[in-house]
């Protein structure tokens, strides 16, 4: 018998992905609701309980909402809101983040989707965080722009439909300018940093893609790491991980610039150290939809289900 996943939140960008994901596999069975009764309570409480996993795709509080429809205790749940990424009993979803991470996943039946923005940072700043470079207490700065996509429907509408009320002619812009976002305490978190950091993020004209930059001035850390320090330590720590690659110095030094969309359709995550030996600029690039989204949540499906993890997803 095959496992049921049910997607509550199936019309939504990353739910519309993740279906599209999961439609032709064989190794599952997709179960879908009667579009007329997405809002009915029962309805969906009756999807969920039935289901061996679900994956939600809501908003933060609707979130919270449906982790309490869930009483099958059997029932794993992928929560791919910020609502349940730093709370107590929840497994975080980034399977590469240490080397006990996919164990944790699979043991686990709830689960919280990283966010795109800090799938990036994290899998920057841990590294060095854990090995000692840097200092749980330095003030980090996170640089990082994304498509439009990652605003959910209301902003792919403000950038695609002419139509609309709220309708933009901007080709890129910053947001997020009172320190409020929502990812800071998810990147202190797991990256293990002491401090928020501050994070200035930007939206350019590109429905897809993600490119997030964190600079180190190197004399500030502890015995003034060199920049191949860092990037042998990134190196070793994604060994053998087929969705995370550590782009190798030779590589990167003939770039001359780098855009947001090569990672657009994948499961793949690059990282990159640019710069000199006296500052280092980490950089990440991924899809937003992708490993910041609906990759992710199929890997951890796949994991949480016992099934081989790189089933629907390309790197």
């Amino acid at each position: 018998m095959l496992p049921k996943v049910f997607i509550d939140g199936e019309a939504g960008t990353t739910g519309l992905q993740i279906a599209d994901r999961l439609r032709a596999r064989e190794d599952i069975e997709l179960i879908s609701i009667d579009p007329a009764k997405r809002k009915d309570i029962d309805a969906r409480a009756s999807m969920m309980n039935t289901a061996d996993a679900v994956i939600l795709c809501l908003p933060d509080d609707a979130a919270r909402l449906g982790v309490s429809l869930v009483t099958n205790k059997n029932t794993i749940i992928i929560d791919a809101s910020t609502a349940h990424r730093t709370a107590p009993g929840w497994t975080y979803g980034f399977p590469e983040m240490d080397k006990g991470q996919r164990a944790a996943i699979r043991a686990s039946t709830r689960i919280s989707n990283p966010g795109c923005y800090p799938t990036g940072v994290i899998a920057l700043v841990r590294p060095l965080v854990v090995r000692g470079f840097v200092p749980p207490s330095y003030p980090l700065t996170v640089n990082a722009v994304s498509g439009y996509t990652g605003g959910g429907n209301a902003m792919i509408a403000e950038f695609e439909d002419t139509s609309a009320a709220n309708h933009t002619s901007d080709n890129y812009r910053i947001y997020g300018l009172t320190q409020k976002h929502k990812h800071p305490p998810e990147m202190m978190r797991h990256g293990r940093l002491a401090n928020l950091p501050m994070f200035m993020p930007a939206v350019g004209r590109f429905a897809q893609g993600m490119i997030v930059e964190v600079p180190l001035t190197l004399r500030m850390l502890p015995n003034t790491p060199r920049r191949a320090d860092l990037h042998r330590a990134l190196t070793q720590a994604y060994e053998g991980e087929r969705f995370v690659r550590v782009v190798p110095l030779a590589e990167s030094d003939k770039l001359t610039g780098l855009e947001p969309e090569a990672c657009n359709g994948t499961n793949r995550l690059e990282l990159f150290v640019f710069g000199n030996d006296e500052q280092a600029r980490l950089v990440a690039r991924l899809d937003n939809l992708g490993k910041g989204a609906s990759g992710a949540a199929v890997q951890n499906l796949n994991i949480a289900l016992g099934l081989d993890e790189w089933t629907g997803l390309e790197a």
